[in-house]
């Protein structure tokens, strides 16, 4: 089902395969203080970033806590209202879209929460769960609804009678599981999953991320796919953006950023990366200091802080995300 736009959203030209066409997206978040609450500057959580997603692939967003992976998924979806940037959408960009616009468009773009019990409602049951989102859309009559939402738990992997049953009474992957049907009610084209397995023990993890890889399928879907898991990240993504303090330094080809990254931090990043054979050991890469606050970053290179190949040139110019090989890009003056 397809959202309907009337004709004072602005059409942007984008290469059909692109689903998704993020550019120079900012958030930055006031800082209040003072007896009149002035504003006295701002969490640059998300500061300039860029990428696209294709149709039917799955990009990975990995990066430290707090660099900006979260905000960045839900400005996408503006659950959170975008500072600057555009969010083009199937040649729209959303970020001009009106209200009612952004309400035809909450059809095509749904979300997986972190915490599988924190997003569910518990004074709902399942049923009511994943039928709220066919109510609010006022879509089909309530026959046609709860036969739908049977459907729903079955492709996700749970049974018919769970629909009368409460959140509390499943486990963490079931609630997951919920959530993913839930999001899956409306026929989305894009699903941004904001970490839907870190809060899972590491055996229901697999199961989730098979279950999305099979959903993706069989319906077609395109993830922006959230975690700061390395190898879940690898293990789901076709093509992985690496994030530090609120900008984009790396994004190319899972296999490709693996095996060979370019950033310095992507090195360092990948080099914690357990190997499963005691026999092999990886150079570890130590990098040295603290993350620097989002409130006032470095100038430059964000990452120049802590670099090991930082020079002059890093402290005062900040490095474009250039090609440096064939659909691998890099933000580094020296890569």
């Amino acid at each position: 089902m397809s959202a309907v736009l009337d004709n004072n959203t602005p059409t942007v030209e984008v290469d059909p395969e692109v689903l998704l066409s993020v550019r120079d997206l900012t958030k930055h978040f006031p800082i209040t203080g003072g007896l009149f609450s002035r504003t006295v500057g701002h969490v640059k959580a998300v500061d300039g970033v860029s990428f696209d997603v294709k149709r039917g692939e799955t990009l990975g967003l990995v990066g430290e806590s707090g660099c900006g992976k979260t905000t960045t998924g839900r400005a996408v979806l503006r659950l959170i209202e975008p500072t600057s940037g555009q969010v083009i959408f199937e040649g729209k960009d959303i970020v001009k879209a009106s209200k009612a616009e952004l309400r035809g468009l909450r059809r095509e773009m749904q979300i997986v929460f972190q915490d599988p019990f924190g997003s569910l409602n518990p004074r709902m049951s399942v049923g009511e769960i994943i039928e709220e989102p066919l109510i609010i859309h006022h879509m089909g009559t309530n026959q046609e609804r709860q036969k739908r939402v049977r459907e729903l738990l079955e492709v996700v992997g749970l049974a018919a009678y769970h629909i009368r049953r409460y959140p509390h009474e499943f486990s963490g992957g079931q609630r997951q599981r919920i959530g993913i049907a839930r999001a899956l009610a409306l026929n989305p084209k894009l699903v941004v999953a904001d970490e839907p397995v870190s809060a899972l023990d590491v055996s229901i993890q697999s199961q989730i991320l098979n279950l999305m890889e099979d959903l993706q399928r069989e319906f077609g879907l395109t993830y922006l796919f959230i975690a700061h898991g390395l190898n879940v990240i690898r293990h789901i993504s076709d093509r992985v953006g690496v994030m530090y303090l609120g900008v984009m330094m790396e994004t190319a080809d899972a296999d490709e950023i693996y095996k060979h990254p370019l950033h310095p931090y992507t090195e360092a990043l990948f080099s914690a990366i357990p190997i499963p054979n005691p026999t092999v050991k990886r150079e570890r890469i130590i990098l040295q200091g603290d993350v620097p606050s989002p409130v006032n970053p470095p100038s430059g290179c964000r990452f120049h802080t802590r670099c090991p190949i930082a020079q002059e040139q890093c402290k005062v110019e900040r490095p474009v995300l250039k090609e440096s090989a064939p659909g691998h890009w890099v933000a580094c003056h020296f890569r």
